[in-house]
């Protein structure tokens, strides 16, 4: 049996039960400096070309999109004090843009990190009542923000939240090849023979499976530390029932560099000015 060290900054962690939704008020969000988490890239595009009106809209936290189309066509929105009706209208850092006759700014960035407990879905809303991600993290100050990818209901760890797409879209397409770190317990001791399997690359039905670094974390070979870039709908889960194995538990451990150090279950944080740089830089 292989008994290799742990992917880097994985450890086992206790779970933590979340008695209660959280009830704080709410948390005065940071002040990022935005001029250092803009991309060169995105800062000279939107100079030289602007943003779409209705993704302006959207930003400073009005509505959805497809709703600020529908203010825009209705005549309810001005830039430089002329009414615009036009779909597709950019804007640019210099414009005034008012909503109903009121100025508006783009929304403030959030960057929220929750260490999500056990029974908690990751959607915005529920339309059967279940407890969402959404209910942990309701303190988060006023401005909207969505969660970054997705954990099963059952899955635990780290989870990140913002309102800014840029950097969502970054974390979420595959071209960037983001690390997660996840810690899965077993029904059963892991054999020799599916340890290298994992190792070497097993195929599901929808494609291989790369993983980047696998380890055996505990003496039973029951607990396995997992790092891979990969972002397939339950890829971790499937990948150990594919080879007839019961994930007890699942736990993200380590995502895009982030840890869940001094994070307990069920809490959550802003993210650091560096650590949202940090981010931004990933390639």
């Amino acid at each position: 049996m292989h008994n290799k060290k742990s992917p880097k900054g994985q450890k086992p962690h206790k779970s933590h039960q979340v008695k209660k939704f959280s009830n704080q008020r709410k948390a005065e969000t940071p002040d990022y400096d935005i001029k250092k988490l803009k991309s060169a890239e995105t800062k000279e595009k939107e100079l030289k070309e602007g943003i779409r009106l209705n993704k302006f809209i959207a930003n400073a936290g009005i509505c959805s999109r497809r709703e600020a189309d529908t203010h825009i066509t209705d005549g309810k929105v001005k830039v430089n004090n002329k009414v615009i009706t036009e779909l597709g209208f950019k804007v640019k850092p210099m414009d005034d843009v008012a909503f109903e006759g009121k100025p508006i700014r783009r929304e403030k960035l959030v960057y929220v990190l929750l260490n999500k407990p056990k029974g908690f879905i990751t959607t915005m809303d529920d339309p059967k009542g279940r407890k969402t991600v959404m209910d942990l993290i309701s303190a988060a100050g006023d401005e909207r923000i969505y969660p970054v990818g997705r954990l099963d209901r059952n899955t635990t760890g780290l989870l990140l939240f913002t309102n800014d797409g840029e950097l969502a879209k970054k974390l979420t397409h595959p071209k960037h090849k983001i690390k997660k770190i996840y810690q899965v317990e077993l029904d059963k001791p892991i054999t020799e023979e599916d340890f290298l399997k994992i190792e070497e690359g097993i195929t599901l039905e929808d494609g291989e499976v790369k993983v980047d670094n696998v380890a055996i974390l505990t003496p039973d070979a029951r607990t396995i530390g997992m790092e891979i870039k990969m972002g397939r709908n339950r890829i971790v889960r499937r990948t150990f029932e594919h080879l007839g194995y019961e994930v007890v538990k699942l736990d993200r451990t380590t995502f895009a560099g982030l840890t869940k150090k001094d994070l307990a279950r069920g809490k959550w944080r802003f993210l650091k000015e560096k650590e949202v740089i940090n981010l931004k830089h990933l390639r």
